[in-house]
């Protein structure tokens, strides 16, 4: 369908409106860019002035804001295809003005307010953020970097990811940690811009080293895993970089008083305060062969561990919280621990018996497993409800895999998705109002590591299944349950393959 173009982008296309008011300019008085103008309605008109010997620009916007469905604000911008980078240093200009004043690096698909986008962002308070809106008229949504106020920062479309790099003062650009899976046609527009979040003001903030990279990065060797532990909001789908690293880290449980995660990391179970910082080494006494299927129990004193030290096979072990001397609690292996039943007395399992992978209990003191489930094909990821009335699993015995829930001891097994993807973890939040599960694409087997995923959510009494997020993932995002105490937040780890 042809649409109407605004006679203001048509004018702004054209490279008019360099200064304040009507006039007219050449392309290279803008330097890397072609035009610039005002998009959406904006109470005060910007403006920009390009200094060539220092390749800077001093932008000047205006504009309520941009988020939710609708932008207003002042904007640099060249049109661009394929993979594509821009870097810049970013200040603002003069005290105070609206905290969440924001100077941006853009890729966006048009000049409409609605537009698709993806931005970084340097907020007047410091809050640096990756925020996208992933279709024309939707929300935006953001992953806040645990980053402030960076001195230098880098948006980055490669395929279909989009992703930030940060630098401080002194550093080199490293990756904030994030990326978002957003599609947009060719051409689209790559540039800077300004919001004052004041329609009655006006906002400057310069721009400096501006550099853009067309293409993708020629790798100096094999691509480097990154791991990034974050946290999602339930109620806005917004995500915040907890911690970053160049390490493999995986599967993040949330503490009973939520006060920090655990996640394993080389075999080993380490603690992070929820509010970020370095990670410390948990004492797990001679289980140092930690994988992804951990957690707390429900009073949050004992931690249960799946641990291959002592018989090169997955085994259950619990020990305390705080660290110490591992007990074993699975005599078979391999076994893999998923849930722990809310009276603390039971844990459900993935078990591989003679070839088959079926859910199993045992009671948290010791004794003799039970076998729940023996339909043909693979049953994993057990997680009891907060009534302890069920066990939520995933299972393949229709075909695909699917999410399923049966009484907790083992009857009545009802089949919950069945949808066009591999669906896995089922994890019920504390409150009994939701399940979050992962899912994979049709044609990918098993749970493997770096593909293409989603987080997604769905009313414990069925209804419309909603994607918190698509990411790089797989293997280690989300294997455990992950839920904040008060069932506002879900944690997860997301990966990706950096070129050193």
């Amino acid at each position: 369908m042809k649409r109407s173009i605004p006679t203001s982008l048509v004018l702004l296309s054209l490279g008019i409106f360099l200064q304040p008011g009507p006039g007219s300019s050449q392309v290279s008085a803008l330097g890397l860019f072609e035009a610039h103008g005002d998009v959406g309605a904006v109470g005060k008109p910007g403006a920009v002035e390009y200094d060539a010997a220092r390749k800077s620009y001093l932008v000047a916007g205006g504009g309520e804001n941009m988020w939710l469905a609708s932008d207003a604000f002042h904007f640099v911008w060249k049109q661009a295809s394929g993979d594509v980078s821009l870097a810049a240093d970013i200040r603002w200009m003069g005290a105070g003005g609206k905290p969440h004043r924001k100077a941006c690096l853009l890729i966006r698909q048009s000049l409409d307010p609605d537009s698709a986008y993806a931005d970084a962002v340097v907020h007047g308070e410091g809050l640096t953020s990756l925020q996208y809106r992933e279709a024309r008229g939707g929300p935006t949504r953001e992953i806040q970097s645990n980053v402030a106020a960076p001195r230098r920062i880098r948006i980055e479309k490669e395929g279909g990811y989009v992703s930030m790099s940060i630098a401080r003062e002194g550093e080199a650009l490293h990756a904030a940690g994030g990326s978002f899976k957003i599609k947009l046609s060719e051409p689209f527009f790559v540039g800077l811009g300004v919001c004052a979040h004041d329609n009655n003001a006006l906002e400057k903030a310069v721009f400096s080293n501006v550099e853009i990279m067309s293409g993708k990065r020629e790798a100096a060797g094999k691509p480097v895993l990154e791991s990034t532990l974050e946290t999602i909001a339930v109620a806005s789908k917004d995500r915040r970089v907890v911690y970053h690293t160049r390490d493999h880290i995986e599967a993040p449980n949330w503490s009973r008083d939520g006060k920090y995660f655990l996640f394993n990391r080389g075999g080993r179970i380490y603690t992070l305060p929820v509010a970020g910082g370095e990670p410390q080494s948990l004492d797990t006494g001679s289980a140092t062969g930690c994988n992804n299927d951990h957690g707390l129990s429900p009073d949050g004193t004992q931690l249960a561990v799946s641990d291959q030290s002592e018989e090169r096979k997955s085994l259950i072990y619990i020990l305390p919280a705080g660290g110490g001397t591992p007990r074993r609690v699975t005599r078979l292996g391999p076994s893999y621990w998923h849930g722990w039943s809310p009276d603390g007395k039971t844990l459900a399992f993935c078990g591989e018996r003679n070839g088959e992978f079926d859910i199993y209990t045992i009671p948290a003191d010791g004794g003799e497993e039970r076998r729940l489930t023996a339909a043909p094909g693979l049953d994993d990821g057990p997680d009891y409800s907060p009534d302890g009335q069920y066990i939520h699993f995933n299972s393949e015995r229709t075909g695909t895999m699917q999410i399923w829930r049966m009484k907790s001891d083992g009857g009545d097994p009802q089949q919950i998705t069945s949808d066009d993807y591999n669906n896995w973890f089922p994890h019920p939040s504390p409150d009994g109002k939701w399940i979050a599960f992962l899912s994979y694409e049709k044609d990918v087997k098993g749970h493997p590591a770096n593909k293409d995923v989603m987080l997604r959510l769905m009313p414990v009494g069925g209804g419309e299944i909603q994607v918190l997020a698509k990411l790089f993932g797989g293997q280690g995002t989300i294997n455990v349950p992950s839920w904040s105490p008060d069932s506002r937040n879900l944690a997860f780890v997301s990966y990706s393959l950096v070129n050193p």
